[in-house]
């Protein structure tokens, strides 16, 4: 069995609190480097893990701090996306809910490896109880002297401030999160220039998920060699997968990546709900291309694993879904979803996302006309690739997914003037 990285305290009785987390070995790693170890060993440290961001992109974490100018003058910050919007996702909750000192203690060495004194984690808006626990570990950490003025005595000063959200998905995009914490609207900036140039306040600045930087103190701790050692060559360490749907275990699992996606399902989930026929299967996040029962039959859970089908890991998010359900009724749902987050910023996104549903809500109802499938994948193809931020071919990749692989379905709706299911 895998070694936990990230759920080894979760199950534990008061998990949320400085004194538990202590007793298990918290706060170890940032008192093994913070004044011991040079900022510049730690990044490569993190680039020798192979640690890739755990927020949809999969981007090496390590490689995204190198970014960072050290002889810049400007004050440098450090962001954690805890924006956790992205449809089927609730693994980053489940981290700052039980274990809210693993994040702050990979937040304190993160920022001490970048040479940021102020940080933030940008919570999104309707997770208040799970701000409020954040807030009182903050407090704590402040009080038993992880953060403030001379860390530990090491010289070392970090203030790290909780910034609420206002329940915004676009503000799952960088650059939208960064506006909305100078107190902007959440829309996104053009890039270039990039975050780690110019980013918070004009500053540079790192923006990494909460999986992330939860991960930075077990690699601290145990050493890039042991967390690259878990999981695939391309795909290094554990990663949180959320299962909803219908399957019979639904929640939250740590597994090694390369795990495969029908052992999951399966074993882990308990097989299907009912004992019902698996129809699809989205594997990172709403926004994330649907698969195929035969498209799933091999594949593994890393971020280089491709399909036919077009796999995306995404932020880890699966949701099973049965033969029961109708797939223009969940485009609909999904269509309607991305419509109403839309910032509006972007003509191709503002008009397309309202298009799409307007069309899929009709077909839906009964008015499907011909040609409608051909004009919902001309309206995608108009928006993907096409606007400032990615909440455009998140609308319109799992659209036109859905289109293609169940045109069936589509033709049906419009043929019979109804939903047959």
């Amino acid at each position: 069995m895998t070694e936990a990285v990230l759920l080894s305290r979760v199950e534990l009785k008061n998990s949320h609190t400085l004194k538990v987390y202590e007793e298990n070995e918290g706060y170890q790693p940032l008192k093994k480097v913070l004044g011991k170890v040079e900022p510049g060993v730690i990044i490569d440290d993190i680039k020798e893990s192979g640690l890739r961001g755990r927020g949809g992109a999969g981007f090496p974490a390590g490689v995204k701090w190198g970014f960072i100018d050290k002889d810049s003058p400007k004050t440098k910050y450090l962001a954690c996306n805890a924006d956790e919007g992205e449809p089927g996702t609730f693994k980053d909750r489940l981290l700052m809910m039980e274990d809210p000192h693993q994040l702050i203690e990979g937040i304190i060495i993160s920022s001490y490896a970048i040479g940021v004194e102020t940080a933030f984690i940008y919570i999104r808006g309707e997770y208040h109880k799970e701000a409020d626990i954040l807030d009182a570990a903050i407090a704590e950490a402040y009080k038993g002297g992880y953060l403030g003025k001379n860390i530990q005595g090491t010289g070392y000063d970090l203030e790290l401030i909780l910034h609420r959200g206002a329940g915004s998905y676009v503000c799952g995009d960088e650059t939208a999160l960064m506006e909305s914490i100078e107190g902007h609207r959440g829309n996104p900036r053009l890039k270039p220039p990039f975050p780690a140039v110019v980013g918070l306040y004009g500053g540079p600045t790192v923006i990494n998920n909460v999986e992330t930087l939860s991960a930075i103190p077990f690699i601290i701790s145990k050493g890039a060699e042991a967390y690259s050692a878990i999981g695939t060559e391309k795909s290094a360490g554990t990663k949180l997968f959320c299962v909803s749907g219908n399957v019979n275990n639904p929640g939250v699992y740590e597994l090694p990546l390369g795990f495969p996606m029908k052992k999951l399902i399966y074993e882990v989930c308990g097989g299907m709900k009912e004992g019902r026929k698996l129809k699809g299967v989205i594997p990172g996040g709403s926004s994330t291309p649907i698969l195929l029962p035969d498209e799933i039959e091999d594949l593994e859970l890393a971020y280089e694993s491709a399909t036919p089908g077009g796999f995306m890991l995404g932020s880890g998010a699966v949701i099973v879904i049965d033969d029961r359900w109708c797939m223009v009724k969940i485009a609909a749902r999904l269509a309607k979803f991305y419509a109403h987050e839309s910032c509006g910023q972007c003509t191709p996104c503002r008009e397309g996302t309202t298009w799409t549903y307007k069309i899929l809500k009709r077909i839906e109802a009964g008015g499907g006309q011909e040609g409608d499938p051909e004009l919902l994948l001309d309206i995608q193809d108009n928006m993907f690739g096409k606007t400032l931020c990615p909440l455009g071919d998140a609308a319109a990749m799992p659209i036109i997914a859905i289109v293609e692989k169940f045109r069936d379905e589509f033709d049906q709706h419009i043929k019979e003037a109804r939903c047959p299911y």
